[in-house]
């Protein structure tokens, strides 16, 4: 009775999951959560920074012109007397959102193809895997102009033209990811139930491929949204009297010698989020593979 007793009044160790002990590894990343806190607030202000501002993008006061920052501007004016900061603020919001909805479509895309591909396997994949190829070898610069031309140019462009690079590389991590899967007995046990490939998919193998994916969403962010300055800057990109921060470090290089300020602002926003980008992507790739952690 008493060695029953002392059985029961053991501590139980409590298990964590995979998830739980990841998020404990980001949280102890000062560069990680410095930047996901960066990040949320240049968001933050972004999209709701002009609800509280009266002036608009686009308002002019061609008697001031290109003025320095002061009191009434903080981050001064343009040429044609805009205030940077709104415009600033402006751009934060078609910049983040295109690097943000392009990793989406490029993530889906990706994803899918990726998993389709690994999971099939023989003739499928190969076929599969020399058209990633072909697409690759297209140079892209040629395939924006070639949409601008068909299409016009639109703000929706940018997502469709940046979306259909970016999958490739998405694909090709997470094929690789698949076939390690593939090997794997819980997989094998669910072939051996005669479970639809679709829902193995679906079930088992993307839910496993999660960790390499988000993190290199992450880092797919900041390469969407230096595609966009790229853009912006040959003029291909977001078209005036809209601005992104593309468009404003285009502005800015055209005036860097007697207007600096115009030059310095939108590329200490744009290198901010970029670094913000880069330190939450190394920490959670830290985080979501055990073996890269250093604790």
């Amino acid at each position: 009775m008493s060695f029953a007793t002392e059985i029961t009044d053991e501590p139980v160790e409590q298990g964590t999951s995979l998830w739980r002990d990841a998020w404990h590894r980001l949280a102890k990343n000062k560069l990680a959560v410095g930047g996901a806190i960066v990040l949320l607030i240049l968001t933050l202000a972004a999209f709701l920074g002009p609800l509280f501002i009266s002036q608009s993008y686009e308002t002019q006061n061609l008697e001031l012109g290109a003025t320095p920052p002061s009191a009434q501007h903080w981050l001064g004016t343009d040429t044609l007397g805009r205030d940077l900061f709104v415009r600033l603020l402006y751009g934060g919001r078609i910049s983040i959102a295109v690097g943000l909805c392009a990793t989406a479509v490029a993530l889906t895309i990706g994803v899918i193809y990726g998993t389709t591909s690994g999971f099939i396997g023989g003739k499928v994949d190969a076929v599969m895997m020399r058209i990633v190829d072909i697409i690759f070898a297209l140079p892209f610069t040629v395939f924006v102009i070639l949409l601008m031309v068909f299409f016009g140019r639109k703000f929706v462009l940018l997502f469709a033209a940046i979306g259909a690079v970016q999958w490739l590389t998405m694909a090709r991590i997470v094929r690789g990811q698949v076939m390690s899967l593939r090997r794997m007995e819980f997989i094998e046990a669910a072939e051996a139930l005669g479970l639809p490939k679709r829902r193995i998919i679906f079930r088992h193998m993307i839910p496993n491929a999660l960790g390499p994916i988000i993190v290199y969403a992450t880092l797919t962010v900041p390469s969407v949204m230096l595609l966009e300055a790229f853009l912006s800057f040959l003029g291909l990109g977001v078209q005036p009297p809209m601005s992104s921060w593309g468009v404003l470090i285009k502005e800015g290089a055209e005036n860097m010698e007697e207007f600096p300020w115009m030059l310095i602002f939108p590329g200490a926003a744009l290198a901010l989020t970029l670094f913000s980008l880069n330190f939450l992507g190394d920490g959670l790739r830290d985080a979501l593979d055990p073996r890269a952690s250093k604790d």
